[in-house]
Parts: C-alpha cells; structure tokens; sequence
C-alpha cells in the first residue's frame, strides 16, 4: 500500500476510533448513568490515558526516530538494540504492576482527596485491576512504534478500535452481572486481542523476538538522555487532568459531567489533527531553510485554524444541548444531565480555537527544535492550573473547572506564540490579528441568524438528530456566506485545502 493510502485509511481510522469512544460513552451513559459508579470508573481510566501518553507520546518520540536511523546504517545492532529496549520497558511496567496494585488503596485517595463512598471504592477497585495487565498496555504502545519504523500503520489504529469495542460489547453483555466493571474486563480484553495482532503483523515483517538485555552503549546513553525530558513533557497534561479531577471527586457527577463535555470538544480537533494539520506539518517541516515560505505556511496553518474551528465553536453555544441529547440521553442519562453537562461545554469551547492554533504553534517549535521552550511553559501550565481552580469551584462549582482549563489553554497559546513570532519578521504579528477580525465577522454573521431561528422557529419537539440537521445545514450556509461576502481570500483557502483533501 502506498504513503498516500496508508494516510487516507489513517485519517479514516483515526475518526472511527474517535466516534467509536462516543459509542462507548453513549452505552456508558445509557447503562449507567450520571453516578458515583461512572464517577470512580473515570477516574480509574485516567490512570490508563498517564500510561498510554507516556508511551505513545515520550517513549516513542525518542524511540521511533532513533530505530528507524540505525534500522538504514547497521539493521541487525538496530534489532538487538529494540529488543532490549522492549524487554527493559515491559519489566519495568512488570514491577508497576506488582508495586502498584498493593499501594493503589493508599495512592488514589491521595490524589483525588474527599470522594463520594461509591467512587472511591470504585475508583480503587477498577484502578486495581488496570495495574494488573499495565504491561500489556505499555506493551501495545511500544509495538506501536516497531510498527511505524517498518511502515505499518494500520494494525495499531485497529488495536486502539478493539479497545473500545470490546468495552462497549462487555458493557452491553454483562453489565447486569459485573456492573460498571463490565467496561474495564472488556477494555483489557481488547487490549489482549490488540497486542497480538500487533505482534503477528510485525512477525510477518520479519522481526524476531529475543531475550536480550544488553543495549548498545551510545543508543542507551542518547535513548536516556532524549527520554528524560519527552516524558516529563508528555505527563503535563495528565497531570492537569489529575488535578482536575481530584477537584470534581467531591461533587457528584461532576467528573461524568466534565469528561462527556470535553469528549465534544475533542470531535473537531481530533478531525483537524488527522486532516488539515497534517498537510501544514508537513509543508512547515520542508520550509525550514527558507524564512518567507515558513511563516507565509504558519499563516496558512493559523488561518485554516481559524476558518475550520471558529464557526464550529460558535455553533455548538448554539446547538449544545442537541448534540448532547443525541450522543448521550438515553436510558440513565436524563435531561437534567444533558443540561449539567452543558453548563460544562460552554465553557470547554474556547479550547476548540486554542488547541487548534496550539497544534500548529507547537509542531512549528518542534520542527524548528524549540522543544525545551515548550517543555518549560507546558510546566508553569500545572501550577496555574491548580490555582485557578482553587479559586472558580466555589463561585462556579464544577464548571469553573472547565473554565480553568480554557484559561490554561489561552495562556498556553499565547506563551508559545509569543516565542514562536520573536523569529518572525514584525508584520506577522499584526497579520495574524486581522486575521482573527476577518473570521470573527462571518462566525457572528452565522451565529446571530442561527440563535433568533432556534429562538423563534419551534423545532424543539424534533428528535435531536433532526436538530442537528437542520441548524447544521443552516449554520453552514451562513457560515460559507457570510465568508465569500466578507472575507473572500479565507473562502478561497478552505476550498482549496478542501479540494486537496479529495484528489489525495
């Protein structure tokens, strides 16, 4: 299969396992709730996501390109050498394992403070059983990344897939008999299933395992040295999200109310990260030598940004609650839940804008190989996080939670951009401000017709697909207008990236 396939059957995998993990919230709200039940299981599952940034973000942004360049020079040292590395990592997540189920009735109540009885005897139990078959995640992210050094991609998109659909399977089928425990058997069954086909797919490659332990000096002192800081980088975020989390613990529902919101949040970036973003990545990775065409592409990679993820922000204050109703009211999620977790949506949305723009200011550090700048400012990100916090749960309750991360958010972006635009000539500021004046006008020309239509057109009594349907259609009609009328050069950009998207 070619390069370009390969990335089209990417993208298309990367958004079914992105739409399968709404399947997987959907049955959980169906099945279960807004309790103290999904309370624990969610806070348990976060101790999965440390574990699978640590690997698929630290581990193999040192590991993959290390491999693939001595893989080209001395093929058989670059073998020995992965073996050494994969054994050492699973032995070290082996005594994770055995240290950690024993300790994790002291440490999660130590994280999380003050939980319900419920949630924390859930969030004990499921964590417990997590650190039990903790090698086998681990050992699914590093296969991860032999995979992509010998050009095969797809086994592991699937991989991530049976995650979610044994889980929502064994929720389905033994939920009445094992309860919200259903979710983690059928999560670790998948996870099984996952790392043998990874295993075959990588044997058919010609790879052999063996038990070495030896690693090359020079690999094993660079190998260190680079993870060191990829991993303290890549557990930022986790660890706001343990604050965050330890702060809702307290409050019932909160930690459901807070996850189900920022699962919508994440719909547009995960589809912009596997499309659009990829394409500006790459064309900022060939510019490096040439000033005018990297910052004319940054531009290009802000605008799209800007012109894709704006409008989509601004329609969902509008239709919110619709897009809640569909994926999660059913069975035990009420509409009163619908109505908390939209309190929590509102104000998840700026980070729709700002995680967006963020993939375009931090991949443009990397390739220019500012990584210690990003490391330093994602780590101020953990202490402004706490503060803040601290000072919206009381006047917000658990929406100024949500709040604090939009905050964090803008404060992140700003940092990075403020140093990325230092080796940029003087007028690119000012550009990139026009720009924001240029998309916000036909963003308002939708939203004000958009919000006096649902306002006064009684569509209410619709099935909320049908809601969607329409003010999606009407919304994106307004948008496309407002955009050739007011700003024709952003109209002309996103039907260009659009028209290359199709004749790759």
């Amino acid at each position: 299969m070619s390069l370009k396939k390969t990335a089209i059957w990417l993208t298309i995998l990367a958004v079914v396992v992105k739409l399968s993990g709404f399947v997987r919230e959907s049955i959980i709200a169906h099945q279960f709730g807004v309790s103290q039940y999904t309370d624990g299981y969610l806070l348990a599952f976060s101790f999965i996501t440390l574990a699978l940034a640590m690997i698929s973000g630290g581990f193999n942004n040192v590991f993959l390109p290390m491999y693939v360049q001595q893989l080209k020079e001395q093929p058989k040292q670059a073998e020995r050498n992965a073996n050494g590395v994969m054994n050492w990592t699973v032995l070290i997540f082996l005594v994770v394992t055995v240290t950690g189920y024993f300790f994790v009735p002291d440490f999660v109540p130590w994280i999380y403070g003050d939980m319900k009885p419920q949630t924390k005897e859930t969030a004990i139990a499921v964590t417990q059983f997590f650190f039990l078959f903790m090698s086998f995640i681990a050992l699914s992210g590093i296969l991860d990344s032999y995979l992509q050094g010998r050009r095969v991609f797809v086994p592991s998109q699937i991989a991530k897939l049976l995650q979610t659909i044994m889980g929502v399977a064994f929720a389905f089928l033994f939920s009445e008999k094992w309860g919200i425990n259903s979710l983690a058997y059928g999560f670790i069954f998948g996870t099984i299933l996952g790392t043998i086909l990874q295993l075959a797919y990588l044997f058919r490659t010609g790879y052999r395992w063996r038990p070495v332990w030896k690693i090359e000096h020079e690999f094993r002192k660079t190998f260190l040295v680079l993870l060191v800081p990829s991993l303290l980088n890549s557990v930022v975020g986790q660890i706001n999200v343990f604050v965050n989390k330890a702060f809702a613990s307290d409050i019932k529902g909160a930690v459901t109310y807070l996850n189900d919101a920022s699962l919508i949040t994440s719909i547009p970036q995960t589809v912009y990260a596997t499309s659009i973003a990829v394409i500006i990545f790459t064309l900022l990775s060939e510019q490096l030598d040439n000033q005018k065409k990297f910052q004319d592409t940054f531009f290009l990679g802000m605008q799209l940004s800007l012109l894709t993820l704006m409008p989509i922000t601004a329609w969902l204050i509008v239709a919110g609650r619709e897009t809640i109703a569909f994926i999660f009211e059913r069975g035990k999620f009420t509409a009163a839940d619908t109505y908390q977790t939209y309190l929590a949506l509102v104000y998840y949305l700026p980070t729709i804008v700002t995680q967006g723009l963020q993939y375009i200011v931090s991949k443009s550090m990397y390739a220019r190989g500012k990584t210690a700048i990003v490391f330093r400012i994602s780590v101020t990100t953990i202490a402004l996080n706490a503060i803040l916090n601290w000072l919206f749960i009381k006047p917000f309750g658990y929406p100024g939670l949500a709040l604090t991360n939009s905050i964090v958010s803008v404060y992140y972006l700003v940092a990075t951009a403020a140093f990325m635009y230092k080796d940029f000539e003087p007028g690119e500021k000012r550009r990139l401000f026009v720009l924001f004046g240029n998309v916000l006008l036909p963003t308002v020309v939708m939203i004000v017709p958009l919000y006096l239509f649902k306002l006064y057109v009684p569509i209410d009594h619709l099935y909320s697909l049908w809601q969607l349907a329409i003010l999606g259609i009407l919304g994106a009609v307004l948008y496309i207008v407002g955009l050739y009328v007011f700003y024709r050069e952003g109209y002309h950009q996103l039907v260009g990236i659009v028209k290359r998207k199709m004749r790759s």
